[in-house]
């Protein structure tokens, strides 16, 4: 046993700590604090090499350990004195502990990013299940519905995996209170999905995640990343949700492998070979992200808002993003673009530069997600697919002009592309409002 695997065990068994919330939730919180404190005052000896990480070794400090217990002490004070549900905080440690085991042993059993991504993700999710199973047979006498456990666990160990990769593994207190949080908060919505949708939703978003990396379009991070997305589409929002999203991500990904090696000689050839990270990913698509989750909000009564405003702020994020994507890759292949905001020439590549081909093909790309958002929401008729090529059109267009103006060494193009999207669905909303589509509570 190597020591990665071993460390990683004794994690697991510090996280096993979780499961005295089940009966006594301060009881956790004191267990967490207490291996805090101890891992403190260790710099040496065979609990410091159990323990240590190459940085812990370096700075002579259990820092990792400490980390990892006070996130966990500070979820459990939650539990227990706030009203985070004593099964999301025992599921998501234990899920975190164990799914970090399970990723180290299929790293060093298989190897590569990959394996150690699913290691994470399959170990997690079976240890997520069977935390939040025992704590509600601790708690209530009774298992919780598979749907509602499946869902907890899957969103936890996906997240958990995307975050853990970004980070390298090395901040698991980022890690453990941002799935945390993200759980409680699916805890709160009361899911309503059925045992159907969420294997459906698994098999369709796994299969799919592997066919984007397998085919170059999506590094692990972005492959992550898209399933995380993905599979909140299905189960939060629906079919509908999903299709759409799915398309610009298809449709998205394989644009940059058209004439690729011609753009690469060109220098505006997306990095890595056209496959694109977490960042990328998550620069297009977090907008419509939250728009799923406050669409399920407003949809569960958790605060009072017309659910149609955040169907009109996914469908206007994601026509910003197809929109985006496709001016570039496809306008990126012609000559003689112009700055967006003085029309001179200027150099393919330059930032805010645009071409009357890349243009087209952006509006044809909004025109494509309202299309299909008509024939999918009953909410949105011929007027919404005008709003949503309307927004796209727009965001597409702030797009160029935050490029030309602030992109840059201080700004990336990541950051860019968050701010365009986010511009196109407050575009989607308050066009949606003008017309009548949605209204406000």
């Amino acid at each position: 046993m190597t020591s990665t695997v071993r460390r990683a065990g004794a994690f697991a068994a510090v996280g096993t700590l979780a499961v005295l919330a089940a009966a006594v939730p301060a009881a956790a919180v004191a267990a967490f604090v207490a291996v805090a404190a101890a891992a403190a005052t260790i710099t040496d000896g065979a609990a410091f090499e159990l323990f240590a990480r190459p940085g812990d070794r370096r700075d002579e400090r259990l820092k990792g350990l400490v980390g990892f217990a006070v996130a966990a002490a500070l979820l459990a004070g939650f539990a227990t004195f706030g009203e985070l549900p004593v099964r999301v905080f025992v599921g998501t440690v234990v899920l975190y502990a164990y799914g970090n085991l399970a990723g180290e042993i299929a790293q060093r059993r298989v190897g590569g990013e990959v394996a150690e991504a699913v290691g994470f993700v399959v170990g997690g999710l079976l240890a997520g299940v069977a935390a939040v199973q025992a704590t509600a047979l601790v708690t209530d006498a009774a298992l919780l519905p598979f749907a509602e456990v499946a869902v907890l666990a899957t969103t936890g160990a996906l997240v958990g995996a995307l975050l853990r990769s970004v980070l390298l593994g090395r901040d698991d207190p980022a890690v453990i209170l941002s799935v945390g949080l993200l759980l409680w908060l699916i805890a709160a919505l009361n899911v309503g999905t059925t045992t159907t949708d969420v294997l459906v939703a698994l098999g369709v978003t796994a299969a799919l995640g592997y066919t984007s990396y397998a085919l170059e379009t999506a590094s692990v991070e972005g492959m992550l990343a898209g399933v995380v997305l993905a599979f909140l589409a299905i189960v939060l929002g629906g079919y509908p949700w999903f299709a759409v999203m799915i398309a610009f991500f298809g449709i998205g990904g394989l644009s940059t492998k058209f004439r690729y090696d011609e753009k690469l000689d060109r220098g505006v050839a997306e990095d890595n070979e056209g496959a694109r990270g977490s960042a990328n990913v998550l620069g297009n698509a977090a907008v419509a992200l939250v728009a799923v989750l406050g669409y399920a909000a407003a949809s569960a009564g958790l605060f009072g808002a017309d659910p149609a405003l955040f169907l009109f702020a996914f469908t206007g994020s994601l026509a910003t993003a197809l929109a985006d994507t496709l001016s570039s890759e496809i306008g990126g292949v012609f000559d003689r673009p112009r700055l967006i905001t003085t029309l001179e020439r200027v150099e393919p590549g330059t930032d805010g530069g645009v071409t009357w081909q890349g243009e087209i093909a952006g509006a044809a790309g909004a025109a494509l997600v309202a299309a299909l958002s008509w024939l999918l929401f009953a909410e949105v008729g011929v007027p919404g697919a005008l709003v949503i090529v309307a927004a796209g059109v727009t965001g597409m267009t702030v797009d160029s002009l935050l490029g030309a103006t602030i992109e840059g060494n201080s700004v990336g193009n990541q950051s860019v592309n968050f701010l365009a999207t986010l511009s196109g669905g407050i575009a989607g909303t308050l066009f949606a409002l003008a017309v009548g589509l949605a209204g406000l509570p």
